[in-house]
């Protein structure tokens, strides 16, 4: 009897020792779902709880005295924090609401990760210490303080800065390694957590510059189908059509056809109301739709032509498929312009073209010219791409010390 119950406070005192199962049971990973960042998030989430459920079993086993801290408040933060960031990955897809869900996920990840490295043992902490000083130099600013001390803290450790060759590493044992750490772990994990939520607001502002791109694209075809509703409606309002003198004739030329040669006068000039007329009898409901067609095709391959320069992206967000989407309504719009502003004579020596193709011709280069005023909105888009690919902590190598 006395060697059972012996057993039994032994079997007891090796299930303390662990994690309990029952406090922070171990889940499956899900899935699969639709969207890839909900992918991400369930394979972070699972991670996260594996090393939760390793820490909260080792934690305090080397007499460090911080067994009630694993095992207390923090411990459960990361089981609702990362309870939260799976529910994210639920429920039906709604455009409006991605966002906001993919912002949930993230932030909670976040939490959960700074909450498991105030319980992280001193070792794994300092194996850490590599990819928690790249991903802060990623994210925030080469002035900012928490930066700042988290280079020093590196460098105190033996991390050599890889932005910054000419540093030297500190040479410490590994025990001094190991309280270093431990002294500054609250440095370490705000500066981390100052990282991971700049990264979220890059984040949302990928995501507000994508909306804002889809608005202006929809907007910008919603007038370009109403333009072309419009004149096909009543072609005579605004017609394409241009009234170029040969020799001793005049002929009305649209984009789908020209009328018969019409006389000049004595003095010269075709009577205002010849030429009206004619326009009225020429010009066809399908001008404006093939100048508009034809202007979006040629903004097509300016749009294939900048791909070259695309780089892709992992965010969730497809901002180079917008960009692309965006020069198509806008080449539509240029080519149509284009030819009204030389039907007004805007541009000196183009106010009469003499034929059908080049009409056809024009509203093609008018298209393609929409590059340059997309080409401005593409920089901006690779800008914002590139703080959240670590543009921020790019920073200029200070050159080699001399001797």
């Amino acid at each position: 009897m006395a060697t059972a119950t012996r057993a039994k406070a032994s079997r007891n005192g090796h299930a303390r020792a662990g994690p309990d199962p029952s406090r922070h049971p171990l889940v499956g990973l899900g899935g699969p779902v639709k969207r890839p960042w909900r992918e991400g998030t369930l394979t972070r989430a699972a991670e996260l709880e594996a090393l939760s459920a390793w820490m909260v079993g080792t934690c305090g086993a080397n007499g460090n005295g911080r067994r009630a801290q694993c095992t207390g408040v923090l411990a459960d933060a990361i089981a609702r924090h990362l309870r939260a960031a799976r529910d994210a990955t639920n429920g039906r897809r709604y455009f409006s609401r991605d966002g906001s869900r993919l912002e949930r996920a993230m932030s909670n990840l976040d939490a959960a990760e700074a909450a498991l490295l105030n319980i992280a043992p001193d070792e794994y902490l300092l194996g850490q210490m590599p990819g928690l000083l790249n991903h802060v130099q990623r994210h925030l600013r080469p002035t900012d303080p928490r930066r700042r001390e988290m280079e020093r803290i590196a460098q105190s450790v033996g991390v050599k800065d890889p932005r910054n060759p000419w540093t030297a590493a500190t040479a410490k044992t590994p025990s001094a390694k190991r309280n270093e750490i431990a002294n500054q772990r609250g440095t370490i994990v705000s500066a981390v957590r100052g990282a991971s939520s700049a990264a979220l607001r890059e984040q949302t502002q990928v995501r507000s510059f994508y909306f804002v791109l889809i608005a202006v694209t929809a907007v910008m075809t919603c007038a370009a189908i109403g333009l072309g509703v419009m004149a096909w409606r009543n072609p005579s309002l605004i017609p394409l059509c241009f009234e170029p003198t040969m020799g001793d004739e005049t002929v009305v030329v649209c984009p789908t056809g020209q009328s018969e040669p019409l006389p000049v006068q004595q003095d010269g000039v075709t009577p205002p109301q010849d030429v009206d007329d004619a326009i009225d009898a020429t010009v066809s409901p399908s001008d404006m739709v093939l100048v508009e067609v034809i202007g979006a095709t040629a903004a097509t391959i300016a749009a294939a032509a900048a791909i070259r320069r695309t780089r892709g992206s992992s965010e969730p967000y497809g901002v180079p498929v917008a960009l692309a989407a965006l020069k198509l309504p806008t080449g539509a719009a240029t080519a149509v312009l284009g030819l009204l502003l030389m039907r007004g004579e805007f541009i000196p020596g183009l106010s009469a073209l003499d034929s059908s193709a080049q009409i056809v011709s024009w509203a093609i280069v008018f298209g393609y010219a929409q590059q340059l005023f997309t080409r401005f909105v593409d920089q901006q888009g690779n800008t914002v791409l590139d703080s959240v690919r670590g543009g921020p902590a790019s920073v200029t190598h200070p050159a080699e010390p001399a001797g």
